[in-house]
């Protein structure tokens, strides 16, 4: 008789009593990115179950971390246990009732995804009264050749996507390194854009902390005001800050940006220590490298991550889910890094810089990011090459299962292929897969997919055999591919889509959202469990 483990459980007041505490915590939210963001405690951290093998050593590098898994009663709690049990967690419990147990105890349920980063947002600008301009204000000015620069914070690839008309591309860290650059002119008006309001928030105060002389407004609304203002975006842009920068700008921005991270109480630290810290692994740390991702892969501190800094500060809960857990920023400029721990200081992380570095200390090359420390090997597994599979399919019985991500699969995916989330295997298999003799098994580069073989065969007892290279192989080979949601074994759950994503969304979605953003001070005081204070 097979021994199956019973997981404690943590309730809800010492759930809380954790978070006031500044304890180690992660609160650990199993269930896809959709349902995730439908709502759910404001610092539970969505790490799907079906993942778990590939995130979590990398989002919870210590063994000894205090886990809490939660769903809403679709057992994959007890899975995820189970599993992250059998990848070497040592202190992983269930969340006392799950989500349910946290309504019912008067527990705040926050939607939308990066929760904890926007309601921060709001609250800097209620407490600081961001400048902000709306969209035809913005407008007029363009229209009318004003003296006025426009700075779209987000990643480069969101900016390509859809953008201000004459805006150029410059994510969040770079702002209060680039801007005197931008704009040298002290009479130049500078309006900061996201796609909502956090960055653009984030953004604009970064400036205005930073002291930059020019007047500073956020864009109200980011390009959702734009849209609902009725007013054009420009597609696929290509402006881009000059990578080349004066000594003379770089270090006046790199006083002011020490000065700020003093004011916020921000840590200093040295390579050494920092390294030292992450080898005694007896508290998370996390250790960044908050530069651009080409700067990274020229040259970075072994070790470090690559998480440019604005990003760090609108994804924390992605990327540093462990709350208690001491971070660790890297430049190589003096500004980024102390900028951007200046606002994680403000959201209640302890957070340290690393003083000291020099050039011969970015010795190490390549995007790849460090190894974690406890990441599982794949199963052994019966491989097939694009070539071989290619012959199996002309004969019946070979299903194809794709377990990539649901916007890749519909991108493109090996035709006949069939979209199922892992987690939702067993359901697939019962409610919309068609009877097989054998099955091949696919993702984008087949790691994931390596993991759910063993789960298929078991649960079918039929042949599994996994695509080597996955489908990037069979596209390199150049083999037919087909797009759209031809095959859906399992809804699209694992990724919800923000309203602003595109330009064909409908109004009601983008209002919906823009009211959510400033009811969320009103729900931070609610909830209570943040720390959060702002300079």
């Amino acid at each position: 008789m097979s021994f199956v483990k019973e997981f404690r459980t943590r309730s809800f007041e010492d759930v809380r009593r954790a978070l006031f505490e500044r304890e180690e915590i992660a609160l650990v939210d199993v269930r896809e990115e959709d349902p995730h963001a439908r709502g759910h405690p404001l610092f539970a951290a969505n790490l799907p179950l079906s993942r778990l093998e590939l995130d979590a050593p990398v989002r919870l590098p210590r063994l000894a971390v205090p886990i809490v898994v939660l769903d809403d009663g679709e057992g994959l709690a007890e899975r995820a246990a189970r599993r992250l049990d059998e990848l070497g967690y040592t202190d992983v419990t269930l969340l006392e009732g799950g989500l349910r147990g946290w309504r019912a105890a008067g527990g705040e349920l926050f939607k939308d995804v990066n929760a904890p980063s926007k309601a921060f947002g709001e609250l800097v600008e209620s407490k600081r009264h961001t400048p902000s301009l709306t969209a035809p204000e913005v407008q007029a000015l363009l229209d009318r050749e004003a003296d006025v620069v426009v700075l779209d914070a987000r990643r480069f690839d969101e900016y390509q996507t859809m953008n201000i008309p004459g805006s150029i591309s410059v994510p969040g860290a770079e702002l209060a390194l680039r801007a005197r650059q931008l704009a040298p002119d002290p009479a130049t008006r500078i309006i900061v854009n996201c796609a909502g309001r956090t960055r653009s928030i984030i953004g604009a105060q970064t400036l205005i902390n930073a002291g930059v002389p020019n007047p500073v407004a956020a864009l109200r609304n980011g390009t959702i005001g734009w849209t609902l203002a009725g007013q054009p975006l420009a597609h696929g842009s290509l402006r881009r800050f000059d990578p080349v920068l004066d000594d003379t700008l770089r270090l006046a921005a790199a006083d002011a940006a020490r000065e700020v991270a003093e004011r916020a109480r921000v840590g200093r630290t040295s390579r050494d220590e920092a390294r030292r810290w992450a080898d005694e692994a007896v508290r998370t740390v996390y250790r960044f490298d908050v530069r651009t991702p080409e700067e990274y892969e020229a040259g970075h501190v072994p070790g470090f991550r690559s998480v440019p800094g604005g990003q760090l500060v609108q994804e924390t809960d992605m990327v540093a889910p462990v709350r208690g857990a001491r971070v660790i920023l890297a430049d190589s400029d003096g500004v980024r890094a102390n900028m951007t721990a200046s606002w994680l200081a403000q959201m209640n992380i302890e957070v340290y810089v690393v003083d000291g570095l020099t050039a011969a200390d970015f010795s190490e090359k390549g995007a790849a990011p460090p190894a974690a420390r406890h990441a599982p090997a794949p199963p052994a597994v019966d491989e097939i090459t694009p070539a071989e599979l290619v012959t199996l399919l002309q004969s019946p019985g070979t299903v194809v299962l794709d377990f990539t991500t649901s916007a890749n699969y519909v991108k493109r995916h090996i035709p006949g292929a069939w979209f199922v989330i892992r987690s939702q295997l067993e359901t697939a298999l019962h409610d919309k897969l068609p009877d097989a003799r054998r099955y091949v098994v696919t993702c984008g580069s087949s790691l994931l997919a390596r993991f759910a073989a063993p789960e298929l065969a078991a649960s079918t007892g039929k042949p599994v055999q996994v695509l080597s290279g996955g489908t990037s192989a069979w596209i390199e080979a150049g083999l037919p591919v087909e797009s759209g949601e031809t095959r859906l074994a399992s809804p699209r759950i694992d990724r919800y889509r923000r309203p602003y994503e595109g330009t064909d969304n409908a109004r009601e979605a983008m209002n919906a959202y823009l009211e959510w953003e400033y009811g969320l001070v009103e729900q931070l005081g609610r909830d209570g469990t943040h720390g959060f204070h702002v300079i």
